[in-house]
């Protein structure tokens, strides 16, 4: 799952990114709204974290840019101003949940979840194939009744090869759903990690590799 954090206060989208990575995601932090617009047209983002006061473009102008293009990036909108009728005007501009400053981490990170759920591509709570169990919620995973000890990148990309349900995913999706902005394509990060996974998945070999095209399960 991949999250832009667009936050003016530098400390805060810092500490912000930083909690967010923990909890498994990819995220990459832009401090103004023109940024964050030049962000969302390059990367394919699951949720934007949407300071309402961004410097250069305002992220209300921000949201109105993401629902006019129909963008399937859902926008959890942060702001200082936690008054009833700003909330409310919040919601109307197109933001699909809205927290106000101060909030407790937990619950950002719970209302990220749940926008992801209900993005373009909904994820279930649990995952299964082949004997893999996931859960996406209290990120475990386990085969064959056996848990699985993964790191947080090692967990998005199974979980991203069980979503594709037997499908092919080429390792450039890979890069851009797993990853934040700053991985290298030329790292052999994906391959690497994978190979990693197949250790810690054991045998027999579930992970198949399509020669030039990706993998898959």
């Amino acid at each position: 799952m991949r999250v832009l954090v667009a936050e003016d206060e530098a400390v805060l989208a810092e500490l912000v990114a930083t909690g967010l990575r923990r909890a498994g995601f990819a995220v990459d932090t832009v401090y103004s709204g023109d940024a964050a617009l030049d962000r969302l047209g390059l990367y394919d983002y699951d949720v934007v974290v949407l300071d309402r006061d961004l410097p250069r473009v305002h992220g209300d102008d921000v949201a109105r840019r993401l629902v006019a293009e129909a963008s399937r990036t859902r926008i959890l909108m942060l702001t200082a101003a936690a008054a009833l009728e700003d909330r409310v005007a919040g919601l109307d501009l197109g933001a699909d949940d809205y927290l106000g400053k101060p909030f407790e981490f937990p619950e950002l990170v719970s209302r990220v979840r749940a926008l992801r759920r209900r993005s373009a591509r909904p994820v279930p709570p649990l995952l299964e194939r082949d004997g893999l169990r996931m859960d996406t919620v209290r990120r475990t995973a386990s085969r064959d009744g056996r848990d699985l000890d993964l790191s947080p990148k090692e967990f998005s990309v199974l979980q991203i090869l069980l979503e594709a349900d037997g499908a092919t995913v080429s390792a450039e999706e890979l890069l851009e759903r797993a990853w934040d902005a700053h991985a290298d394509p030329f790292t052999g990060a994906v391959r690497v990690c994978l190979s990693k996974l197949r250790g810690k998945l054991g045998e027999p070999p579930l992970i198949r590799t399509v020669q030039g095209v990706g993998y898959g399960l």
